[in-house]
């Protein structure tokens, strides 16, 4: 069976194992002992609350219980930016006219910016391709939503997901070709490292703070921004279901589109409830509203120290949720405990 839980300090052998994995393009999860270590540190500490909100970094493993394997991993950082520069381009316009000439036109832009520090960022989600069937991958990516609607107090208003831009299939970033390259002197993959590590200075002091016209990057550059990578294409989809959007900021080296949204507007927000564990009663079942049949339900304790998240099949009932031995086993909970519920897929409204 499958748990989503919180990082342990020692997951980090399976964490590196993983990282060297995802592949180049995600500076938050990269096969370097050290940084993975340190990170592991700060997300127990975050999970134990010794740590500050705007610190913490909540990352999350996804166990398969019955071979003690890593099947993923995931997590959210608290606020970004605020103790390194968190940089991005801002997709604008500028226009200009002549009523002599009769000309008119509308330029698109990059700006660059600091607009989105200190929010919250979802990030790291990665999935071992062995797992990549079913409801595993919204499994995994889901979770976080269920935490943050257990736990909103711990978060800023507005929270945003980097995904990773357009790539070639042998790991060329057209975007950071027709541009990023002219000003770096060096490959993707360097300048992607030196960013993951913390690195980060060298973007003020290289990149241009006039706006650039897009007009004036190569084709191929210009029809990649805001374009995800092929293997992130699904993550995107997952994360717009819960009240994501696109809003016009991408990643400065691939251009690749940085979704967000407002805390208190997220589905699980809106839509998930606490629940018993009990069996329901007769009158409970008689007055309860109609599901659909089998219809997978995430499921979360509600402990902050030791967070576990399921996929059951346990609908709740007024009130009430029953569900099997196994299952409170892997959530650590026990009859009469309280449990959060949210839908996995969002219900399709009635026309």
């Amino acid at each position: 069976m499958l748990v989503v839980r919180a990082i342990q300090a020692n997951d980090l052998d399976a964490l590196y194992v993983m990282a060297s994995q995802v592949g180049s393009g995600m500076t938050t999860l990269k096969p370097d002992m050290k940084m993975l270590g340190d990170r592991v540190a700060v997300a127990v500490a975050s999970f134990a609350e010794t740590i500050a909100p705007a610190k913490r970094d909540y990352m999350f493993v996804l166990e398969d219980t019955d071979s003690g394997k890593l099947a993923g991993v995931c997590a959210i950082k608290g606020a970004v930016g605020l103790e390194e520069p968190f940089y991005n381009y801002r997709i604008g316009t500028l226009v200009h006219s002549s009523r002599e000439l009769d000309v008119f036109t509308r330029m698109e832009t990059l700006y660059l910016s600091n607009d989105l520090t200190g929010s919250t960022e979802l990030c790291s989600l990665f999935l071992h391709p062995d797992y990549r069937t079913g409801n595993n991958g919204r499994l995994l990516s889901k979770s976080r939503f269920l935490f943050i609607a257990q736990f909103p107090q711990l978060f800023t208003e507005k929270l945003i997901a980097e995904m990773r831009g357009f790539q070639e299939e042998d790991g060329r970033s057209p975007f950071y070709e027709g541009l990023g390259r002219h000003f770096f002197k060096m490959d993707f993959n360097h300048v992607d490292d030196l960013t993951a590590l913390g690195k980060k200075s060298f973007i003020a002091e290289l990149m241009p703070r006039q706006p650039l016209y897009v007009a004036y990057l190569p084709d191929e550059a210009q029809q990649v921004i805001g374009k995800v990578h092929v293997s992130t294409a699904p993550a995107r989809r997952l994360l717009e279901q819960e009240g994501m959007y696109f809003e016009g900021y991408v990643d400065i080296f691939d251009a690749g589109p940085v979704l967000q949204a407002r805390v208190s507007e997220l589905r699980a927000l809106r839509d998930s409830v606490l629940s018993t564990i009990g069996l329901a009663t007769d009158w409970d079942a008689a007055c309860a509203p109609e599901t659909a049949v089998n219809e997978p339900v995430l499921v979360s304790n509600t402990v902050l120290k030791d967070f576990r998240m399921i996929l059951s099949h346990a609908a709740p009932v007024n009130g009430a949720i029953e569900l099997p031995d196994a299952e409170q086993q892997l959530l650590r909970c026990h009859t009469g405990d309280a449990v959060r519920t949210l839908s996995l897929n969002p219900r399709k409204a009635n026309v």
